[in-house]
């Protein structure tokens, strides 16, 4: 089976790469780089340099290789700036989803797997989190990815295309050459360590009156290899005839910033 990796790249998206090699799927990778990384992708997997909202880029990656899936990873994720620049993040993220999705009906690819987010969910009144909870996000980008989830069912009622939606909470962690990298870096763990390799002086802790033990945000953190192996199996149950649908996931357990730091 061909899989069509968008954003295989970045940081999740390396890793399902990674992980799709290992199981012997052939692996062509889409990414524009503007945050991705080249040195990421295995050579083993095909590196297409394109931006996913490119529709004559997509058709000559669709027509000249026989595809059988795609799974979407590519967005801008930082749900503090998607409020500030709300068009950017719903021009890239549906726009890229709905350019994809297209191709797929153009070219008869039928398995669609999605990289979404808990941040559908936005602030909810009760935890844990089920898959059956209201979709409400609080900022652009879980409205991003929310509208994305949207289109999906309307696309398979008419056109057959079958598809997993994924909504992880934190991901983090690494593994032999893979690891996180933005620039600039935005996340609590990468920036501890940060501060541990002498590269910072402190992590900045944002809020301290949170309803929590220690008053700081808690966060559920999902290994990014396990979020790797999740979008495969995805994959495997699309491959299997298996329904369409979403699926959360995590770990259940919450640390706060601090409970972090302090770890």
């Amino acid at each position: 089976m061909r899989v069509l990796v968008v954003g295989g790249a970045g940081y999740v998206g390396s890793f399902a790469v990674q992980e799709l090699l290992a199981q012997g799927y052939e692996v062509v990778v889409l990414d524009s780089l503007v945050s991705g990384h080249a040195s990421a992708v295995p050579p083993d997997a095909e590196l297409v340099v394109a931006d996913a909202r490119d529709d004559e880029a997509l058709g000559k990656v669709f027509s000249a290789r026989r595809l059988d899936a795609v799974m979407h990873f590519a967005a801008y994720t930082v749900a503090s700036e998607s409020v500030l620049h709300p068009g950017r993040y719903f021009a890239n993220n549906v726009g890229s989803a709905i350019c994809l999705l297209n191709a797929c009906v153009a070219h008869d690819v039928g398995l669609f797997v999605f990289s979404s987010s808990a941040a559908v969910y936005g602030a909810p009144d009760e935890m844990p989190l089920t898959e059956d909870m209201p979709i409400r996000p609080i900022n652009p980008y879980g409205e991003s990815k929310a509208l994305v989830e949207r289109l999906l069912p309307w696309y398979q009622a008419a056109h057959g295309l079958r598809y997993m939606s994924l909504r992880y909470f934190n991901a983090a962690g690494a593994a032999g050459r893979l690891g996180e990298d933005h620039r600039p870096e935005t996340h609590l763990i990468p920036r501890v360590l940060q501060v541990a390799l002498g590269q910072m002086e402190a992590v900045p802790i944002y809020g301290s009156e949170y309803p929590t033990v220690d008053g700081t945000c808690v966060r559920d953190y999902v290994h990014v290899v396990d979020l790797a192996r999740a979008h495969v199996l995805a994959l495997e149950h699309l491959a299997r005839e298996g329904q369409s649908g979403a699926l959360n996931l995590g770990t259940g357990q919450g640390f706060s910033n601090l409970q972090v730091v302090e770890t």
